[in-house]
């Protein structure tokens, strides 16, 4: 699946609920079921700046794809970096990097988080593509 078409079903499963508690619940859930992190990338220098919470995400390059896995110790911080991981993981660094993400808005992330959280989804999202950035000359 393409990056938009990820992003296309993550709004339309956001659909599904009708009030704001429900989809809080959701997130919950998506962080229980993010895959973990090995324990040897939860260091200081994975950590996500500009998070209030402590987040840290590493990334592989494999076979031409950037995969991304992480963690938080907040359970909506870390519902929050699942769908962040689901959308951008196992795509190639440069579709990663000129990825517009337009399912925070769609699903009205922006309005209804705190400015801390809203702030380190940003940073989350930054790092990843950071790290795409990074990983680019290695696709040639």
């Amino acid at each position: 699946m393409t990056i938009n078409e990820i992003q296309d079903e993550l709004i339309d499963e956001f659909q599904m609920f009708t009030d704001w508690m429900e989809k809080y619940e959701y997130i919950i859930q998506m962080g229980k079921d993010l895959p973990l992190i090995s324990e040897q990338y939860k260091q200081d220098d994975n950590l996500i700046r500009g998070c209030q919470s402590r987040v840290w995400l590493h990334a592989d390059y494999k076979d031409g794809k950037v995969l991304f896995t992480a963690d938080s110790d907040a359970i909506i911080t870390k519902g929050l970096v699942s769908m962040v991981v689901r959308v951008l993981s196992d795509h190639t660094p440069s579709e990663i990097a000129g990825a517009e993400l337009y399912f925070v808005d769609k699903i009205g992330l922006r309005e209804h988080l705190s400015v801390t959280r809203s702030n380190g989804l940003l940073s989350m999202i930054k790092q990843m593509k950071l790290y795409a950035v990074a990983l680019q000359s290695q696709e040639k």
